[in-house]
């Protein structure tokens, strides 16, 4: 089978892409999607608790973003110099990107927040990332949230008003670049009331990388190299899931990265356990579900892995015509768009 990259194109209006959140989180529009016949209906997010049934489990990305974009300074000279950190190597140890790249040379050190955070260059890997060290009094991630700026995607131009905007109101594990923004429509309130009804609700951990915004460059889909992501899926989280589906629910995956955790302990041990480890799933038309029955997600970008992998639960000629329905109907899209609940 031979999947073409352009076969996830859609055409989308720039004047559709949300720029900042809808207040308040849970009055975004929903598009409700049956998978068996593509039929769709419209709803606001605040209605969700009526289209899930007693016994059902939402799991949800407990992964609370880290404000990575750095901007400092050359400690021998003053010049300007911006870190965007990916991942935690080890104690106070980064993989990261910056620029300008040739001012970042093995020993270079520099300042942020005024010697908040200082960091050296202590390896140049081969695609040009940098592992760097930090010092800072006191404990990091204080320093960080501190001196750092939130990591937006790169469609979103205007400035963020409340950082904890692009936070779920769950999130709880430091360490992703961008948020699971299937999660940013619940609200505390929405969340007890869905367990008043007999709804579970569960976590996992996906720490989100700059790799979800990477654009698919090959033509044949199945050229194209996923980023690898850490993940933990917890005993208690297994536990519910096999339970769920032991007593006829329905295990509801809120978001891609969600849904890429659960599918990959699932094709890659054969069960769902705890687990922990990295994942580079890459799930797109043909793929065989073995874990989730329904997912919760945002509208994503044209040629995306992510719709590849929307299309792949909810049918290639489905998704593709709930993308189209959507831009008639001019809903909000990406990261503070509205959201999608397929069934």
């Amino acid at each position: 089978m031979q999947l073409l990259k352009s076969d996830f194109y859609y055409d989308l209006p720039e004047e559709l892409i949300a720029q900042t959140p809808i207040e308040p989180r849970n009055a975004s529009r929903m598009m409700c999607i049956d998978r068996s016949s593509g039929d769709i209906s419209h709803d606001h997010f605040y209605n969700l608790c009526s289209h899930l049934k007693k016994g059902d489990l939402l799991v949800m990305n407990d992964s609370r973003v880290i404000p990575a974009r750095l901007y400092g300074e050359k400690i021998e000279n003053n010049t300007f110099i911006e870190f965007l950190l990916l991942e935690q190597k080890g104690d106070k140890l980064w993989e990261i990107i910056c620029r300008p790249g040739k001012k970042a040379k093995v020993g270079t050190k520099f300042s942020f927040g005024n010697g908040r955070l200082i960091a050296e260059v202590v390896e140049v890997k081969d695609d040009g990332n940098r592992i760097v060290k930090f010092e800072c009094e006191g404990n990091f991630f204080t320093a960080l949230e501190d001196v750092g700026h939130m990591p937006l995607p790169p469609y979103i131009t205007e400035k963020l008003q409340d950082k904890e905007r692009y936070q779920t109101v769950y999130s709880n594990e430091s360490g992703s670049a961008a948020t699971p923004t299937a999660g940013l429509h619940f609200t505390e309130e929405m969340l007890d009331e869905l367990r008043a009804k007999g709804i579970k609700t569960a976590f996992v951990t996906l720490h989100v990388g700059l790799g979800t915004f990477r654009p698919v460059k090959e033509d044949n889909v199945l050229d194209h190299k996923m980023h690898s992501e850490h993940y933990y899926l917890p005993k208690e989280t297994a536990d519910l899931i096999n339970q769920t589906k032991a007593e006829g629910g329905r295990v509801i995956a809120v978001g891609t990265t969600t849904c890429r955790t659960l599918e990959s302990v699932a094709s890659f041990f054969g069960d769902i356990s705890e687990r922990e480890g990295y994942t580079d799933i890459f799930i797109y038309p043909g793929y065989e579900f073995k874990c989730i029955d329904g997912l919760i997600t945002n509208f994503h970008l044209p040629e995306s892995t992510l719709i590849m992998l929307v299309s792949a639960f909810t049918g290639y000629e489905n998704t593709m015509n709930a993308y189209k329905t959507a831009v008639d109907e001019k809903y909000r899209f990406f990261s503070f768009g509205d959201s999608m609940c397929i069934l």
